[in-house]
């Protein structure tokens, strides 16, 4: 006869078991998405930065340090960079591959972010980071390719 306790006890082993395996893909998922949403603005086809995205990064993007505001330094190289890297970071995140170093990529662009933006610390960079760092702490999880490529370099 399963009791009330032994029942509770085996539901809330199938929550835990849910969690363990459907957290760390949504929280890569979350945290790709803006990213990679920012990033798609950015092009004109291949490889062809917007001359919108040139400007943002050439004229009015600025870093807010010490008080002031400082230009950024070479913006037609950073903002192709930061281009690629909204691109890039993303899809691995979403695909589970390089999964801990995307999401510290994505930890390190939101403290950027943080530098120009600062007033979106409480709508969007705190969610950003708290989201980079559950994926650095979960890792990749079941449902990722380092979990695929980790299991088949164990059965080698």
């Amino acid at each position: 006869m399963v009791t009330f306790k032994t029942f509770v006890a085996t539901a809330l082993e199938w929550v835990r078991t849910a969690g363990v395996i459907a957290a760390p893909p949504a929280a890569r998922i979350a945290l790709a998405l803006p990213f990679l949403r920012s990033g798609m603005t950015r092009w004109n086809g291949f490889l062809s930065l917007s001359r919108a995205t040139t400007f943002l990064f050439e004229e009015q993007f600025r870093l807010h340090l010490f008080g002031g505001t400082y230009s950024l330094p070479w913006p037609g190289q950073l903002a192709c960079l930061v281009g690629l890297a909204e691109i890039v970071l993303p899809v691995l995140l979403i695909a589970g591959m390089a999964t801990r170093f995307s999401a510290l990529g994505l930890l390190l662009m939101t403290g950027i972010i943080q530098l120009v933006f600062p007033e979106g610390w409480s709508n969007f960079h705190l969610y950003w980071a708290a989201l980079a760092l559950a994926v650095m702490a979960l890792g990749p999880g079941r449902l990722s390719l380092d979990h695929l490529v980790k299991q088949r370099e164990s059965s080698i």
